[in-house]
Order: C-alpha cells, then structure tokens, then sequence
C-alpha cells in the first residue's frame, strides 16, 4: 500500500465529511470579512491602508491550523470505525502512512486558503511581490500546513479521546495566533509581551507572508531563514508523529 493509496483514501473521507472544511475555513472568513471591515477604520489611523491585506496571512496561519488539527479527529473517528486498525496491521511502512494523512491536510489546507485568498480578492487584496513571491508564499504555506499536521497528528495518538484533544487544540491554537503579529504590528511592542510574540515562531511566518503580500521586494535572507526553521520543525513534528505511530 502506498503513500498515494492512502492519500486518497483520507481524501475519500475528507470529503465524504465535507462539513469540516465548512467548519475550519467559517472562522477566518469571519475575521477576513467582518473583523477586518470593522477593525481596518481603526487601523487607517495607524497607518495600515488595508488592513484586510495586514491581516490574511495570519488568517493563512488560522486556517492551516483548523484544517489540520480536523485531522486528528479524524483518527478517532477511524479508531471508532475499525479502519485505523487495520492499516496498522496491514504490510505498509508507518513512514507511509504519516505522510498520507500529512499530505491530506496539507492539500485541503491549500484548498482552504485558496478560498480565502479569492474573497480577499473583493478588498482588494493583492500580491505586491508578483509571481515570484506567490511561489514563496505556496512554498511557506506547504511547510507551514506540513508542520502543523505532523504535531497536530502525533498529538491525537497521545490523547485518548477527540473531546479532550479539541480542548488542547484550543489551548494550543489561541495563544499561538493572538501571541503573533497576526491582528497588529509588532514594531511598537516592548517589555515581556514583545519577547513572546519574538518567540512564537508563527510570527516570522506570518511577518514573511505579509511583506510578500504588502511589499514589492524580496528580502531573501529572511525568506530563507523562515524556510530553514519551518523545515526543522517539519521534521521535528513529523518524527514525533512517526514515532508516535510506532509506539500504537
């Protein structure tokens, strides 16, 4: 069995479970739409022109974290049903069957964020670094989406049931998106919080993501910085989530 035969078989069930797509791609929306309408008045002053362009690449961040953390949930429900069981014990490697549920993830994700970045379209959202700096943003949003599937499914096998892997996703997620740059800038921050918000490393994500968007130029170095810790923390997650897998 391959990593393509188990990629479409979570493709299968993604989307004969549509309403998860509906489910983690409505929050942001609503922040896209309604938030950035009301809080981007507010923003003019500050600087921000559109503050709806300011905004979507921590809504990407948002996005990628709904879309993968539905993946956990989706081995409860596979556990519930028997299936998860039986790709176990069938002759396939665990590396293999990791990277089919990581790809799954990653590939709805792109397909939420394509929705997004398309209504986006109506606020006038555009790419101020071109062509160029769309295939580093797919590049960053892969290896962002990739990373988060990792943990949020090595995650899912420590925990014993999807109520309280939901409440830790909670607890994970909150902090990391209101501990960022995602709603504000960062520049103006000092003391303790500025520190925080220096260490999650989403940050710098969403940092890169927005000068690709609101900014004409590439600044490489930083570009390939963010690359470099994204990949550290692909492989990171997923040999946890390989390792977790072993140990079921």
């Amino acid at each position: 069995m391959s990593v393509l035969t188990l990629l479409q078989r979570d493709i299968k069930w993604r989307f004969h479970n549509a309403f998860t797509i509906v489910i983690t791609i409505l929050q942001p929306m609503l922040w896209l739409v309604l938030y950035s309408t009301v809080a981007g008045q507010f923003m003019q002053g500050m600087g921000i022109r559109n503050y709806t362009a300011f905004i979507l690449p921590g809504l990407i961040v948002l996005v990628t974290f709904g879309t993968c953390s539905s993946g956990g949930i989706m081995n409860y429900l596979m556990k519930a049903d028997g299936s998860f069981y039986r790709i176990l014990i069938a002759p396939v490697r665990r590396s293999s069957i990791v990277l089919g549920q990581v790809l799954e993830a990653v590939l709805c994700t792109f397909i939420e964020v394509a929705i997004i970045s398309v209504v986006s379209l109506a606020f006038s959202v555009k790419i101020a670094s071109g062509f160029l700096g769309l295939l580093v943003i797919i590049l960053l949003v892969f290896l962002t989406a990739f990373f988060i599937a990792g943990l949020t499914y090595a995650i899912s096998l420590c925990l014993p049931n999807e109520v309280i892997y939901e409440t830790v996703m909670n607890a994970i997620v909150l902090p990391i998106f209101f501990l960022s740059t995602a709603l504000f800038p960062g520049d103006k921050l000092a003391g303790g919080l500025a520190i925080a918000i220096n260490l999650n490393p989403f940050t710098h994500v969403i940092n890169t993501l927005r000068s690709l968007i609101l900014q004409g130029n590439i600044v490489t170095h930083e570009v390939i910085l963010v690359i470099l810790l994204l990949a550290v923390m692909c492989s990171i997650s997923f040999s946890w989530a390989l390792y977790r897998l072993t140990r079921a």
